[in-house]
């Protein structure tokens, strides 16, 4: 077991790594839609590349979601694993909608030797979900417009 500190530290290691091993602008926050972000993550036991919805508007919040959730099966031809979750729990208990693509192989933020496979699949995987969000991007925020 690692003290809280010690953890915190692997953390910002395994992300200062990841970001100085493959320097790229990412999308992430910057898609100008309220509440609808990709992130990256990473813990004990799993990692996921995903594309959260947390919008303040529940009506938003819904309509976002399902107008992706209609783009599924387009998204599924890209990205097969995708997996689309309405209610998926934070572990700080807070329910968002996410669609996200769990990592396949054995990982754990506090093992050094699964870092290298996990950033190939983040290198892998964000690019393509950031390439669909542009290519449907107007079509997504009719959701909300």
């Amino acid at each position: 077991m690692f003290s809280k500190e010690e953890a915190a530290q692997l953390r910002k290691e395994f992300w200062t790594s990841f970001g100085k091993s493959f320097p790229k602008k990412w999308l992430l926050y910057h898609t100008r839609i309220k509440g609808f972000a990709f992130k990256f993550v990473a813990d004990r036991k799993k990692a996921m590349v995903c594309l959260d919805i947390e919008h303040p508007d529940e009506i938003a919040n819904e309509l976002l979601y399902d107008q992706l959730l209609s783009l599924k099966a387009l998204l599924e031809t890209e990205l097969p694993e995708v997996i689309f979750n309405e209610a998926y729990e934070l572990d700080n208990r807070k329910v968002i909608k996410r669609i996200y693509i769990p990592f396949d192989k054995k990982f754990s933020i506090h093992n050094k030797n699964t870092w290298r496979d996990c950033y190939e699949f983040y290198v892998d995987t964000m690019p393509k979900l950031e390439l669909f969000f542009y290519e449907y991007e107007d079509f997504i925020r009719q959701a909300i417009h």
